[in-house]
């Protein structure tokens, strides 16, 4: 939780200031204040953890790869909403345990200008996930009929892109709502709170996962592919829900992902870093 809250201050500094802001890609933007939290984050994770692994969005892969311990880093999970100060972003810090996240804390970023507040939603295994300290549970409903869903899409304009608006537009026509806020993090702690009932997403990247998924986890969630195999920070589909609603949702999910692998779209692992044993069958 320290190591988050470091960042977090990083970008509460920033916040209602203007933007230093570069491109990774046609659209996809980073600014200063990624690059300072994620440093300050690594800072406290390297003090504490000196034998683990790490995984930055930013600076990529440091540390010790031999250990089974990796810490996925978000320095700034929704950096585009953060620089239009769309309350939509947070910052994510997340340990995984052989591809498997074990704890995790998502400072959230909400409010808007002028009248910014955080939650922290915090989770290990065993323990139960909190939001500013207290216990917090998945929704109880149960019929896809009343729910409301979330989901997201990233940069690529792919085949899986394409699958997923399909999915937007057939969940539309039978749930109260899809929801695409643009920050993975926030929809799982969200999850977690029973504000929103499933999230569905592919080419999600370890960083985007590895902290949101135990906080849901430990909500009562329920998180596999999109497809409905076991789960791990490294696969290119991910589905989670209040558990109740799981099949309803991979019904859905399941028939397009495995059109595209049928298809021939690789959804195999990634960002796996060189020499880390994630137990890959």
């Amino acid at each position: 939780m320290k190591a988050a809250e470091k960042g977090a201050e990083v970008v509460h500094d920033a916040l209602d200031r203007p933007r230093s802001i570069s491109f990774k890609g046609a659209t996809d933007l980073v600014t200063e204040t990624d690059e300072a939290s994620e440093k300050a984050i690594l800072g406290v994770l390297r003090s504490h953890f000196p034998d683990h692994a790490l995984l930055g969005e930013e600076g990529g892969v440091s540390g010790n790869t031999a250990s089974e311990f990796l810490w996925c880093v978000d320095p700034l999970d929704g950096t585009t909403n953060f620089a239009h100060s769309y309350p939509a972003f947070a910052v994510s810090v997340g340990c995984v345990r052989r591809g498997v996240p074990v704890a995790g804390c998502v400072v959230e970023f909400a409010g808007g200008p002028h009248a910014w507040v955080t939650r922290t939603f915090a989770a290990h295994t065993g323990r139960p996930t909190t939001c500013n300290g207290k216990p917090v549970g998945v929704s109880k409903v149960a019929d896809v009929r009343r729910s409301l869903l979330v989901t997201g899409f990233g940069y690529e304009h792919d085949e899986a892109w394409s699958a997923n608006m399909e999915l937007f537009k057939e969940f539309t026509d039978v749930c109260q709502g899809v929801r695409r806020l643009g920050a993975a993090a926030v929809d799982l702690c969200h999850l977690s709170l029973g504000i929103v009932d499933s999230y569905w997403e592919y080419r999600l990247k370890p960083w985007d996962m590895a902290a949101g998924v135990i906080i849901a986890q430990e909500a009562g969630a329920t998180v596999t592919t999109m497809d409905g195999r076991p789960f791990s920070v490294f696969e290119r589909s991910m589905l989670a829900s209040n558990t109740a609603l799981h099949p309803q949702i991979l019904e859905r999910t399941g028939t397009k992902t495995k059109a595209l692998l049928a298809a021939g779209v690789d959804l195999s692992p990634w960002f796996v870093p060189p020499g880390y044993d994630w137990g890959a069958p």
